[in-house]
């Protein structure tokens, strides 16, 4: 198990929440980081939002499909996937 902010519906900073997640597996060609810092950005004020409107057609129409914000991080890599 490991620690994240999540949401499960758009909206006010309310909607975050932190929570008990399971570790993810790398799968083929994919490493897995032990995040030791993350920040937060525009982007993802928008996309906990999701404004503009539009954001829903490719991020999910009535709740998030990706429940886990933030693309920027720092960290060491912990698990390699199958090469």
């Amino acid at each position: 198990m490991m620690k994240a902010i999540t949401y499960i519906k758009y909206g006010a900073p309310e909607v975050l929440q932190l929570q008990d997640v399971n570790k993810p597996t790398p799968k083929d060609n994919e490493i897995l980081i032990r995040i030791f810092a993350t920040a937060a950005n525009s982007g993802d004020v928008r996309l906990r939002k999701a404004d503009p409107w539009g954001v829903r057609l490719f991020f999910g129409l009535l709740k998030p499909r990706i429940n886990i914000l933030s693309g920027f991080l720092s960290g060491e890599i912990e698990t390699v996937g199958k090469m």
